[in-house]
């Protein structure tokens, strides 16, 4: 399996050689499958944030090398531009991304930074904003008379845009209703379907990692706690509960009902998972 990304020995020290020193990230080493996507779940203050921005060279590491398809991606910091334009980065707080006079204009700066061809431009503005629900006529009209849930929309679309190979997002679609939500993901899912991007989705919704990662890294106190499938997490309770973290309540219910003898499985954890498994019990009787 090929990995988009790897921390080697990844340390972040705030404070070095002095009372306030402070390990941000502790000796991480871990990978991100190319063309997959990973969830990174953890307690505040746990590193997934300042392991983010690391992963398109936001920050530097103290400590050891984060590889992009196997190069060090501080090996030329001169071509930092490049290494950004290849891993794209939507922050918690997308209002912050967004400054230009028109919502068109904004998801189009990072391809015209790129140089690319007007008619290029428009082609990847308007496959962006698709995939991200914005109609034509929300593109004419100035982002800060957007809603947050659309201006979320606009932050990832002039991402996307960019066309990067791998795609980080931090919380993206938090404070959403759950059409939202499944309009986002769902989304960014099908981009990746058909384009072979890599993901990495930051989040606190079990729900929403559990519907749409590949992969999940468990965060806690700076260091990876647990990797692995999703099956494979979730199916570890107890540690998880551990990490100050939560079970989808899907997965509740059946721990409860596997508890009253009506379910055998309590590894369930998506809503359509559960429909069989109840489809199932029901049939059996």
């Amino acid at each position: 399996m090929t990995n988009a990304l790897e921390l080697k020995n990844i340390s972040v020290i705030y404070g070095e050689g002095t009372p306030f020193r402070k390990a941000a990230l502790n000796n991480i080493n871990t990978s991100f499958p190319k063309g997959e996507i990973t969830g990174i779940i953890g307690h505040t203050g746990s590193g997934k944030s300042t392991l983010a921005s690391l992963l398109n060279g936001l920050s530097k590491p103290t400590e050891g090398e984060v590889l992009l398809f196997g190069e060090n991606i501080w090996a030329k910091p001169k071509e930092m531009v490049k290494i950004r334009s290849r891993v794209g980065l939507v922050f918690q707080y997308p209002e912050y991304q967004l400054f230009d006079e028109t919502v068109e204009s904004d998801i189009s700066f990072g391809p015209k930074n790129m140089g690319l061809p007007d008619d290029e431009i428009k082609k990847r503005v308007k496959l962006a904003s698709e995939f991200c629900g914005l109609s034509e006529k929300e593109l004419k009209r100035s982002p800060f008379e957007l809603s947050g849930g659309q201006k979320r929309r606009v932050a990832i679309a002039g991402v996307l845009a960019m066309q990067p190979e791998v795609l980080v997002l931090d919380e993206p679609a938090a404070g959403l209703d759950p059409k939202g939500r499944e309009e986002i993901l769902g989304g960014l899912t099908e981009y990746k379907n058909i384009y072979g991007t890599t993901l990495i989705i930051i989040s606190h919704s079990m729900e929403d990692i559990a519907n749409y990662a590949d992969n999940i890294l468990v965060m806690k106190d700076g260091e990876v706690y647990m990797q692995g499938g999703v099956h494979e997490i979730f199916m570890q309770a107890e540690k998880l509960f551990d990490a100050k973290l939560d079970l989808p309540q899907i997965t509740k219910l059946f721990i409860e009902l596997k508890k009253r003898n009506l379910c055998e499985n309590t590894d369930v954890y998506t809503v359509g998972y559960a429909k069989k498994e109840i489809e199932k019990a029901i049939t059996s009787k």
